[in-house]
């Protein structure tokens, strides 16, 4: 992709025993698998799974996904992930955010150790978010996209599996750090931001029709443990215009500080408003800031409006 470009140079706790099985009843999806990831045809091309669900199995484990790759998703039963959690105790939380809870667990029968995301009923994901997101991370796969290993739709309940990055988000790494923690290393930096750059080239790039992200920020860039970048949270994902269009009409969704002043103003969503927020991560990795922090000077607030007036100081001087 033309905007990553300049990327290109610079590439490159065990825990505690539960359990899980895998079965349950999938949860129906819309008819049509429209969007399909790009690939070479295939000499002896193989039948496709019906479309009229996710389907029940498929192998997964934590290995990168290659581009194009057919893994699908489990799907578990409530009871399976409470004791792959240890009924969700807190010391197996790995973190909260406004969707729900993620906690580290454990699923005995397949050996691996996962994240699972429950989703606050009363948050802010619904219904139509976890689909979107079960649909868009089974159909597309990507070294640097984070892998669904599977999804719980039992009565009111919705959960999703993911494989478990160790070192976490690149927020944990990068923003407010305590006093003596070592920062990252700027090659650390670029290799982050190097990845991030490549799962959003395959979005747009590579997926058909191409898919927007719209929630590019350093909480949803999770780290392995050497530091591999990947994407995650697809649940405000949208697929691209296609055809003569050079936009989809959309109500406004996302982080503020991250979304691109024309979507905000217009709700016309383009590729470019993922660029704009990967901009923004980039800003962040470069100077160590949030991309709004209400606790600095009024004019050092807005990452990118401080930025500004050092770039274009004619900017500056007209304000």
């Amino acid at each position: 992709m033309n905007c990553f470009s300049c990327f290109a140079s610079h590439e490159r706790k065990a825990s505690e025993r539960c359990g899980g099985r895998t079965k349950g009843a999938p949860l129906p999806l819309p008819p049509q698998r429209r969007l399909q990831p790009r690939a070479p045809p295939q000499p002896s091309p193989q039948p496709r799974p019906g479309p009229e669900s996710v389907p029940k199995e498929a192998k997964n484990n934590n290995a990168p996904n290659q581009e194009g790759s057919k893994n699908e998703a489990l799907t578990f039963t409530f009871k399976e992930l409470a004791v792959a959690t240890k009924n969700f105790r807190p010391e197996c939380m790995l973190g909260e955010g406004g969707f729900g809870r993620v906690y580290k667990g454990y699923l005995e029968k397949t050996g691996q150790i996962v994240a699972v995301k429950q989703l606050d009923r009363n948050g802010l994901q619904g219904n139509r978010e976890f689909l979107v997101e079960v649909l868009m991370l089974s159909l597309l796969h990507h070294q640097n996209l984070v892998n669904l290993i599977g999804y719980c739709a039992d009565g009111e309940q919705r959960l999703l599996v993911y494989e478990y990055m160790q070192l976490g988000s690149l927020e944990d790494h990068l923003l407010d750090l305590p006093p003596g923690r070592t920062p990252l290393s700027w090659l650390t930096r670029m290799k982050i931001a190097l990845n991030a750059a490549k799962g959003l080239e395959y979005l747009h790039d590579k997926a058909n029709p191409p898919v927007i992200y719209r929630d590019l920020k350093s909480s949803n860039i999770l780290l392995d443990k050497d530091f591999n970048a990947k994407l995650s949270d697809f649940g405000l994902a949208k697929l691209g215009p296609v055809g003569d269009k050079s936009y989809v009409s959309t109500r406004v969704m996302g982080t503020y500080g991250y979304c691109a002043p024309e979507y905000q103003r217009t709700g016309q969503l383009t590729l470019k408003s993922d660029v704009y927020s990967f901009g923004v991560v980039f800003l962040e990795l470069i100077t160590g800031r949030r991309a709004i922090d209400n606790t600095r000077k009024r004019d050092e607030q807005n990452l990118v409006t401080w930025v500004s007036c050092f770039l274009f100081p004619q900017l500056s001087d007209l304000s």
